[in-house]
């Protein structure tokens, strides 16, 4: 309802040309009724125009429905583009830890089949409905008008049309999410699977994601084809209804034709009219499942757009004058964990100033990743606090509005397809070719950059591809130091790099950015010796270390 009432006036028209369309088919119908009393000598001379109606009412109904088509065509694209706008807005500001309740491959699939059949009948639904309604009752008439037994055949079948729909509707609801859910999944596994094929492929496992493939493939084919099984059924009833009707129809008519009650048009009018109101008595039917889709559809998308939000808080403004000098980052009694239960930090707490470079070292799972999502204000603290300090005193929790404040540099590659300088210029679209020079000078990035023919315009594929671990990582490096934010976060981002690069890039950040903040998540020791202070995160808890003792 909120789609289709942004394009009201669509909506209105459709409607228009579906009810006008409709008349002309029984005009033309009624033309025809009298073309071949006229012709069997049963009415006046008056062929020409009776050719002249047919004829033009035909065209005319015929141009009507392409226009509709277009209609439709037009809104549905332009609502689909709306939806998936406000359905990637809405996800992007959901908050993360209830974000990440859903996969990669579900979220997919809600965003592009559900999104699309959502789309597909907002326009529709409204002018389906009243056409449909009018088509009943414009034909009912029409038939009535000429004889009331016939009126009453055409409509036999009605009740047991009403009678399977319910049936059919709480059978089409059960097919409809498992098909969703099955092809959710079946999308989750392909989405992981190629988003890891290197790694597939290198371990010799391709045989076994095929099979596993196989596997989501007959549970899709399953559930699929039982629905279809069911549908073939209900057609095999209602067709039998109908053929029934019709022959009922057809036997009337003949009886009423040698009693000489009607003409052979009239005949042909009952017939035809007849066909038509059980067609559009099917249609109506027939939007129910149609509907019921769309609202399995628009319930998974509701699951999406009514996810909580970050918290957004005010005060922002303030500290972006202050962002010159730089932030101090502080996290006091931060108790933390996830909600499986267990605790991931208790009684936390450390503190980094500008112009420093503070290491987080830790044994896997102890919770350096965690660190950085509070930090960005991706999750938030249980008890405890975790602000940014200015340099006048000012404070201000960590949130979605101070995540701009923040340069990050992920683990593993984040490059994406295109340009060496589009990739940077993500983070400021209007650096100039100065800036993103310097940038990859700072990350020791230019030196195989400038080696290339294309230089900054390199094209990289999907994933980086063209560079190597180390190559990528630097330009993320350089990516971040674009940003020219107050607080640097590193998260392993020099793995991939030799001792000699990794000293040489955290130097040269030292040298360029005296009042950044920087804080490294990381496993090697000559980071180590750069670093002002160390903190260990081990059992809940953040301390301080020194090197000899941390050795």
């Amino acid at each position: 309802m909120r789609y289709s009432a942004r394009y009201k006036w669509a909506v209105f028209f459709y409607t228009l040309c579906g009810v006008a369309s409709t008349s002309m088919g029984l005009v033309s119908s009624v033309a025809g009724k009298y073309l071949i009393d006229q012709i069997t000598g049963f009415q006046g001379e008056q062929i020409g125009l009776l050719l002249l109606l047919l004829v033009g009412s035909s065209i005319f109904s015929i141009f009507l429905g392409n226009i509709i088509s277009r209609i439709t065509a037009n809104v549905t694209i332009s609502i689909t583009n709306d939806m998936q706008a406000d359905l990637f807005e809405r996800i992007a500001d959901a908050q993360w830890m209830e974000l990440n309740r859903y996969s990669n491959g579900d979220m997919l699939n809600r965003f592009t089949s559900d999104v699309g059949m959502v789309s597909g009948n907002a326009i529709s639904w409204i002018p389906m409905v009243m056409i449909a309604i009018y088509q009943l009752v414009a034909t009912f008439l029409v038939i009535l008008h000429y004889d009331r037994g016939m009126a009453l055949i055409a409509v036999a079948s009605a009740p047991f049309l009403l009678l399977i729909s319910r049936t059919m509707l709480q059978k089409q609801r059960t097919y409809g999410t498992k098909v969703r859910e099955t092809n959710s999944e079946l999308m989750t596994f392909a989405t992981e699977a190629f988003y890891n094929l290197d790694s597939i492929k290198s371990f010799g496992i391709v045989p076994c994601y095929g099979k596993k493939l196989r596997g989501w493939q007959q549970q899709v084919r399953a559930v699929s084809l039982g629905y279809n099984l069911f549908t073939i059924r209900t057609n095999i009833a209602l067709s039998g209804v109908g053929l029934a009707v019709q022959l009922l129809a057809f036997g009337y008519c003949l009886f009423l034709l040698w009693m000489q009650d009607i003409t052979y048009g009239t005949m042909a009018l009952f017939l035809q009219q007849k066909n038509n109101l059980s067609g559009a008595f099917q249609n109506m039917l027939s939007l129910i499942p149609s509907f019921l889709n769309s609202s399995i559809a628009a319930h998974r998308l509701r699951e999406l757009m009514e996810l909580p939000g970050e918290i957004h808080l005010s005060g922002k403004t303030e500290l972006d004058e202050m962002a010159v000098d730089g932030f101090e980052v502080r996290m006091h009694g931060v108790e933390f964990a996830y909600a499986d239960g267990r605790d991931v930090f208790s009684e936390a707490s450390f503190q980094a100033v500008p112009g420093e470079i503070i290491a987080f070292v830790g044994a896997s799972g102890e919770g350096k990743t965690t660190l950085i999502r509070l930090l960005l204000g991706l999750i938030h603290p249980q008890q405890g606090d975790v602000v940014l300090v200015a340099s006048n005193g000012m404070q201000m929790d960590l949130n979605v509005e101070t995540r701009s404040f923040f340069s990050y540099v992920p683990q593993g590659n984040t490059m994406l397809a295109g340009t060496i300088a589009e990739n940077l210029r993500m983070v400021k679209e209007d650096a100039t070719e100065v800036e993103i020079v310097m940038a990859l000078k700072t990350a020791c990035a230019w030196e195989f950059v400038a080696k290339q023919p294309d230089g900054i315009d390199m094209k990289l594929g999907e994933r980086g591809k063209g560079l190597s671990e180390g190559q990528a990582q630097r330009i993320a490096i350089a990516r971040a130091l674009l940003r020219d934010a107050p607080v640097l976060l590193l998260d392993e981002a020099t793995s991939a790099l030799d001792v000699d690069t990794e000293r040489n890039v955290l130097q040269n950040i030292v040298d360029c950015y005296p009042n950044r903040t920087c804080i490294v998540t990381t496993h090697r020791q000559a980071i180590l010796q750069l670093c002002t202070r160390i903190y260990q995160i081990q059992d809940a808890r953040i301390c301080e270390v020194d090197r000899d003792g941390l050795a």
